[in-house]
Parts: structure tokens; C-alpha cells; sequence
């Protein structure tokens, strides 16, 4: 999509050749009408799906995860990176390694939110090796939803997370990916 490429080139920041800081549109001070664009498009891409509820991984997801689920009509789930007194039920859970954080953390989401027959879309800022995303679908898994899709905002197509799922028949929808970064410059997937 050129308008999330675009704003990647003017407002994104490349650190050490491996991470993308595009934290003043994204995922810190967040550009709302511009993540409303976004899930215009991610709703165009997974119209003739019936999804019933989108899910992400708290914090970076759930700005994006809320524009598309309002998008779509549909509730917004998000998994806790920790479990706390407010979220004392019966959870699913599973592993996730954070490639920004450098740690793994168990992933959380309450019985009641997730439910078998549910047909889920996957929501996320950032797909690099795919392992927030395989939590998700770890955990509809647990619940006995099905997942139908994973709508990534900027995905880093030199490593292998989108291909990966793809291969697993997850029909992934990233808006920009990116082939290529360095302290030369960005290049996009054409």
C-alpha cells in the first residue's frame, strides 16, 4: 500500500539496520485517521469473510486492532502479556518470544472472550519472525476458533515469519513489506 510505504520513507527511522522506529504514526504517538485508512484497506482485503472478532497482542496491536475491528463491526480481543487480578478466570495461554523485547512472554486471553466457532482475524503493527502471530493462532487453536486471515501493518519480508504462515495456509495481509534495510535506505516488496 503507498500510503503506508510513503509514510514509512517520511516519518520511519531505521536503527542499526535492523529495527524500523516508526513510533510517531504507529505504535507511540499514533496517527488515528491514518490506522483508519489502513483498516479501510484491511477490510476491502478480507471482505468475503465472515470474522467474527479480531485479536492481537497488547500494546503496539491493539491501536490497530481497534481501528480494523471497528472497521469490520466485529470486537476487538487483545492477549495480556501478563496475567493480573483483573483477569483471574480460566485463560488460554501460550509462549511468545519478543523480538523487540528480547523475552518471552505468556500471552493470555480469558475463556469468555474467545470461543469456539468464532472466526478470528489476526492484528499486529509488525510481523518479522511470525512468533506473536503463532501465539495467537496457538491459542484459537486452544479455544476451538478458527483463524482466518492475519492483517499486518509493516512486515519484514528478509525474514521469515510472513512466509512461514503463508506456507501454513494463513492468508496474510501486509500492507508494506519490506525487503530490504539498511542505513542506505528502505526497499519495498514490488
Amino acid at each position: 500500500m503507498k500510503l503506508l510505504e510513503d509514510r514509512i520513507l517520511s516519518d520511519g527511522e531505521v536503527i542499526d539496520g535492523k529495527i524500523l522506529k516508526v513510533s510517531n504514526f504507529l505504535n507511540h504517538q499514533i496517527d488515528v485517521a491514518f490506522l483508519d485508512k489502513l483498516a479501510e484497506e484491511w477490510k476491502n482485503r478480507f471482505s468475503a469473510l465472515k470474522i467474527t472478532k479480531v485479536l492481537t497482542i497488547e500494546s503496539s496491536g491493539i491501536a490497530i486492532g481497534a481501528s480494523l475491528a471497528r472497521a469490520l463491526g466485529v470486537p476487538l480481543v487483545f492477549a495480556k502479556k501478563h496475567q493480573s487480578s483483573n483477569v483471574n478466570e480460566d485463560v488460554y495461554s501460550a509462549k511468545v518470544f519478543s523480538f523487540t523485547h528480547d523475552q518471552y512472554y505468556n500471552v493470555v486471553v480469558s475463556k469468555k472472550y474467545l470461543l469456539a466457532g468464532d472466526k478470528v482475524l489476526l492484528a499486529d503493527d509488525f510481523l518479522a519472525n511470525g512468533n506473536a502471530l503463532k501465539g495467537l493462532i496457538e491459542i484459537c487453536k486452544l479455544a476451538g476458533a478458527e483463524v482466518v486471515g492475519a492483517a499486518c501493518a509493516i512486515e519484514k519480508g528478509f525474514q521469515n515469519g510472513g512466509d512461514e504462515l503463508r506456507k501454513n495456509g494463513i492468508k496474510v495481509e501486509s500492507l508494506a513489506i519490506i525487503d530490504k534495510m539498511d542505513s542506505n535506505g528502505i526497499e519495498f516488496r514490488k
